[in-house]
């Protein structure tokens, strides 16, 4: 396999954008664990081969277990995830599949439960962020190993 492109090194200032956002969502207080999950989640919605690999690999080493790893796109029948989890994937997958209903009242309800404004705020920043590596990463034809 080869990409269509390596965006890094075809828009540098795009990319560099890309990791100020990325930055951005690392400092904001929001648990690295929790946001690795939703990438994941987000990931597999979109069908991101290049970002599932990196993110359950990086998962993995913060000390997730292979279990919540594997379970995760089943995460409402699997008791292994907190009820703060749960709220933070279901927007994952609300926002990530904006265009089928939105984010319904009840979702933003449940999310609010665990997180304040801000916080709910920076959820919204993080899902919007792997979403947006996503689509960079499957437009320009990334896979697993490339670099």
């Amino acid at each position: 396999m080869e990409a269509r492109l390596h965006y890094r090194e075809a828009n540098p200032e795009a990319f560099q954008t890309m990791l100020k956002l990325e930055g951005y969502v690392r400092q904001s207080g929001l648990d690295p664990s929790l946001y690795e999950l939703i990438k994941i989640r987000a990931s597999q919605i979109n069908g991101c081969a290049f970002c599932l690999d990196m993110h359950t690999r990086d998962a993995r080493v913060r000390g997730e277990s292979e279990q919540r790893i594997y379970l995760l796109s089943a995460w409402r029948e699997a008791p292994f995830y907190t009820d703060k989890e749960r709220a933070a994937l279901e927007l994952t997958e609300a926002v990530t599949r904006i265009s089928e209903q939105g984010v319904p009242q009840e979702v933003y309800e449940r999310v609010r439960a665990h997180f304040d404004e801000k916080e709910y705020v920076t959820l919204i920043m993080a899902i919007n962020t792997i979403n947006a590596w996503n689509r960079l990463s499957i437009s320009t034809g990334m896979f697993p190993g490339c670099v």
